[in-house]
Parts: C-alpha cells; sequence; structure tokens
C-alpha cells in the first residue's frame, strides 16, 4: 500500500507521484492568509524528464509518497553510434541492464568502463545514473608538445579523456596523466 499525505507535509528531498509525473521537490513554500487554505508553492524535478516545474497545491490536497530504490552497478560499455544502449552488470548477482543512450548524454562522458555507478530505480523503471562529485579519468590525447608560455592567465590546452569527452588542461598535463573531472561542470580539477 502507497502512501498517501497531504501536499503540506512534503519536504525538499521528498519524492512524490501527482498526476502520474514522479516529482522530488527542491523547494517548498507554505503561504496562509486569513481567509484561505494554506497555500503550498512547490518547486520540483521531474525524475523522469528532468524539467523543473513550478506548482501549487493546497492544504487537504492528497499525493502518493514514492520511494526509489538505488543500486551499485559496473558500467561495461555502450554501443557505438547516437541511438543504442548503455550496459551496466549488478555486481552481486551479475544481472545485466541497459538504458538508453538518450537518457544518459551528459553522464556518458563521465562513465569509465568497469568502474561502479548508483544507478536509482522506481520499482523496476530506471531512472538514470548518479554520478559522484569528480571521476578520475585518463588522457588519451594532447599535444605533450605544447609551450608553457603563458603562466599568470593559467595557460590551458584542449584535451581528450579516454571517453572521448573533451575539456581544456593545464599545459603540465601529459598524454598518459590521470586527471580528476568535476562532473557538474565537466571542468578539470586536479591531477589524480
Amino acid at each position: 500500500m502507497a502512501d498517501i499525505i497531504d501536499a503540506g507535509e512534503l519536504g525538499p528531498g521528498k519524492v512524490f507521484i501527482y498526476e502520474s509525473n514522479l516529482l522530488s521537490v527542491v523547494d517548498i513554500q507554505h503561504n496562509k492568509t486569513a481567509m484561505a487554505k494554506m497555500k503550498h508553492k512547490i518547486k520540483a524535478k521531474n525524475l523522469r524528464t528532468g524539467a523543473i516545474i513550478e506548482m501549487m497545491l493546497f492544504s487537504g490536497t492528497k499525493v502518493e509518497l514514492a520511494y526509489l530504490d538505488k543500486k551499485v552497478m559496473q558500467f561495461l560499455y555502450a554501443d557505438d553510434g547516437e541511438q543504442g544502449f548503455a550496459y551496466f552488470m549488478d555486481n552481486t548477482t551479475f544481472d545485466q541492464v541497459q538504458i538508453p543512450k538518450e537518457h544518459l548524454k551528459w553522464e556518458l562522458q563521465f562513465l569509465a568502463p568497469n568502474s561502479d555507478f548508483t544507478i536509482t530505480y522506481y520499482g523496476s523503471e530506471i531512472l538514470g545514473v548518479d554520478l559522484p562529485a569528480k571521476v578520475t579519468l585518463t588522457i588519451t590525447d594532447t599535444d605533450d608538445n605544447a609551450v608553457a608560455g603563458d603562466t599568470i592567465n593559467k595557460a590551458t590546452k584542449d584535451a581528450t579523456v579516454e571517453t572521448g569527452y573533451k575539456l581544456k588542461v593545464p599545459m603540465f598535463v601529459k598524454n598518459g596523466t590521470k586527471i580528476v573531472i568535476r562532473t557538474d561542470s565537466g571542468e578539470y580539477d586536479s591531477r589524480a
């Protein structure tokens, strides 16, 4: 039996179902005037589409709480081309799941084969991959002959990591160097 609660009981981080949408509360503000019901202005993220929406619910409106499951799985590989799937394996049962690549456009840039990542589920529906704040990847292509030149302005050069992601790195980084990349911005953080 699903938990049904009043909209006023929602808070940041809670996940609920409203009008067939799976929503995660980002922010909620309560407003009560003398002659009207309590209003709850909710900013929520649709977990299926990634869209941020704003909505107004009144006290007495019932919503269904949703419970998400998280499972650590190993990234195996992704099909070549735009269409296709990314494949993950459960490290304990060795079951494999596939996620359409179109749902993981940003995440695939940081998924190195044989690395563990957390997969979020709602029932049997896979919602996505939770990236860590930083990942360590190996530089596969950069100009090792670049001259350091202007060091006052933090000179950078183009580089490509093992996943094919391109970014700017400091001049001292060479091919084969392991670097740490921030997954929120995709920028170089440090040497590993």
